[in-house]
């Protein structure tokens, strides 16, 4: 059923250059799904070469074509929204109920926002005597992961498009059908043959080939910190633009006067959310002394509502993880945690009763958590909560900054002003007050090494444009 044979070029579905194939599985069955063909330095290359010729005449298209061309891109997922939901459920195991909200209707608001905006957006304004003209950066390289991985494509696809570039994809191999489907939607939006390329295959192989590529101009990564680094360090050969969004290890602090309730309850969905596969998951609680006692026994009641399902049944909130290595990387670092000194509260290492099949991990909290500590340090990526407490706001916000991280958190105070104040003190790229919601139209990337650049939004697209200085 899900079984792909074929990459995107040109303007058309075609053979690779090469007959391997990659196995994808399914993790809540652990059986295979299909195969995706695993493209080469080949096809990269003329996946390239085409973008490179489409480059030209797609920069020149007017501003309200390109426009366009976007609705028609979102039109076209929003068309597919269920199936695309299922598919992610299916491929990588974000619950449905998630699947429908998240996974598949946020890239309908990105790529339609993307539209509306380049219908205010100014590409050329004035300095004095110079225009300074802003200008497609030319082809763009995106490669992108598995935990949103229509979102994430989108996200870079969606700006690079509307700044006039051309563009080639490299999907992550775990969870890649929803990308086969993004390019369905691709193809019947009429763009033009070159504009947009898919090559899936191995991050060594297609992922390096592409940074390294000296006809790409700019490349868009989302991925681990280990990847982004060797992602960089190809590019830097080429002197190629790099926008990289990488791990977050974010902190959710409790000021003395907040609402413990809501702030518990809201925390615990957040870390949890993808069954914690998030890189913004604000997976460090931070709780005040006084109501230390009080918030570990809401994250344990809270947690227990996340029982482990199916992910196609919509009443599930949490999903099994990715694969088999992602579950043992996660059940290692609950077990690391306990070694270290914190306090098991619920969940575990153990598989969680009634999953013996599939890769789930029991929803877990570890309170008494050291700072310090390895589960307090590195991002897990998968549901697992450190709860750790501080006695006044100055060990908390060194706490909060205690990180090679930046990239999210949240705050909250009875007071919005002096959870106001806190918030512009911890170095992170977004922080969310008294669960401010999300707003896809403001920059989104992280401090430390938590990346470079920003995605989303006027910042997202001014990342695939050049500024060129006209003197008159």
């Amino acid at each position: 059923m899900y079984t792909r044979t074929a990459l995107y070029r040109n303007g058309a579905w075609v053979a690779p250059s090469s007959s391997e194939r990659i196995e994808v599985e399914n993790p809540t069955t652990e059986q295979v799904l299909g195969t995706i063909p695993a493209g080469t330095a080949e096809d990269v290359d003329e996946a390239v070469r085409a973008a490179r010729a489409a480059f030209p005449a797609w920069s020149s298209t007017p501003v309200a074509e390109r426009a366009d061309v976007l609705r028609r891109i979102r039109d076209g997922l929003a068309k597919r929204q269920d199936e695309i939901a299922e598919t992610i459920a299916t491929e990588m195991g974000c619950p449905l109920r998630t699947s429908t909200k998240i996974q598949a209707a946020l890239p309908q608001t990105v790529v339609g926002g993307y539209a509306d905006l380049l219908e205010s957006y100014e590409f050329d304004t004035r300095v004095g005597n110079t225009i300074v003209a802003r200008e497609p950066v030319g082809v763009v390289g995106a490669i992108t992961p598995w935990n949103y991985p229509l979102h994430q494509i989108t996200c870079k696809l969606a700006p690079a498009l509307a700044a006039g570039c051309t563009v080639v994809v490299k999907p992550s191999e775990i969870a890649p059908y929803v990308a086969y489907l993004l390019f369905d939607v691709l193809h019947e939006a009429g763009l033009p043959d070159g504009v947009v390329n898919l090559v899936t295959g191995h991050g060594p192989t297609v992922g390096e080939a592409l940074a390294a590529h000296p006809g790409i101009d700019a490349v868009s990564f989302t991925g681990s910190l280990r990847a982004g680094s060797r992602v960089a360090e190809v590019a830097a050969r080429n002197i190629t633009r790099t926008t990289l969004e990488l791990g977050g290890k974010s902190a959710n602090v409790l000021l003395p006067d907040a609402d413990v309730s809501t702030a518990v309850k809201v925390g615990v969905a957040n870390a949890f959310l993808n069954g914690g596969q998030t890189c913004t998951a604000w997976t460090r609680m931070l709780v005040p002394a006084d109501h230390y006692d009080e918030a570990v026994d809401l994250a344990a009641s809270t947690a227990a509502g996340y029982r482990p399902g199916d992910p196609l049944d919509p009443a599930t909130k949490l999903g099994p993880v990715v694969s088999a290595a992602q579950r043992e990387r996660v059940r290692g670092y609950i077990r690391t945690g306990i070694e270290e000194g914190a306090r098991l509260v619920t969940g575990g290492a153990e598989p969680p009763a009634g999953f013996e099949r599939g890769y789930y991990v029991a929803p877990t909290v570890l309170a008494d958590v050291d700072p310090n500590s390895t589960v307090a340090q590195e991002e897990i990526f998968g549901p697992v909560l450190s709860v750790i407490r501080y006695t006044d706001e100055e060990e908390a916000l060194e706490i909060a900054n205690n990180s090679q991280y930046g990239l999210s958190g949240a705050v909250w105070s009875a007071d919005q002003e002096r959870a106001l104040a806190f918030a512009r003190r911890v170095r992170t790229g977004s922080i969310d007050v008294n669960g401010g919601r999300y707003n896809p139209l403001a920059p989104f990337g992280g401090y430390k090494r938590s990346g470079i650049g920003r995605e989303m939004g006027t910042a997202g697209l001014e990342e695939f444009l050049e500024m060129k200085a006209i003197q008159i």
